[in-house]
């Protein structure tokens, strides 16, 4: 199944910031990195950037076949990882609802662009990479899996952060 890897590692994410409350969430390491808040925002925001440059590559009858490639390795942080700016998570307080509604919802236009789809058409198209390449559009779907598998380290280390200092370490930027 093409989101059986997203479905564990979401709930996993999920599990995580469970515990917190919404200052938690949102305050920032002075010792500085991402609040647990700016990861979760980051995973909703990649997620909506590949449904939609999937969706707009569904259009494109000039885009590439190409072979698969090895992305599963793009879970692992010993590989350059790059932030574009769109994926760029933002310092607005938001509360842990409001977030895992983001989450939800761009869980649900991904799933909205597979179903839209034919398998051939995934097939058959690709989207550019900054690290492998063009990459068949199949394979998106999962590597939002492995995107979301790359940073729950880094959550956790976030949540565990937040739990144990969240006077001295936090502040909140409500």
């Amino acid at each position: 199944m093409v989101f059986g890897e997203n479905i564990k590692v979401r709930k996993r994410i999920l599990q995580l910031i469970d515990g917190l409350t919404d200052e938690e969430f949102n305050g920032t390491p002075s010792c500085g990195g991402w609040s647990p808040k700016q990861i979760v925002e980051h995973l909703a925001l990649m997620e909506c950037r590949v449904a939609t440059n999937i969706a707009k590559e569904l259009k494109n009858p000039d885009s590439p076949r190409v072979f698969k490639k090895p992305i599963s390795v793009s879970a692992s942080p010993l590989i350059k990882a790059y932030l574009l700016e769109y994926t760029e998570p933002t310092d607005t307080y938001l509360s842990i609802s409001e977030t895992k509604e983001r989450l939800h919802q761009s869980r649900n236009f991904l799933l909205d662009i597979y179903d839209s789809a034919t398998e051939e058409e995934l097939r058959s198209k690709s989207i550019k990479h900054p690290v492998f390449g063009y990459v068949p559009l199949i394979q998106w779907f999962r590597f939002v899996g492995f995107h979301e598998k790359r940073h729950l380290r880094q959550l956790k280390r976030a949540v565990d952060l937040a739990k144990s200092n969240p006077t001295p370490l936090y502040e909140s930027s409500k």
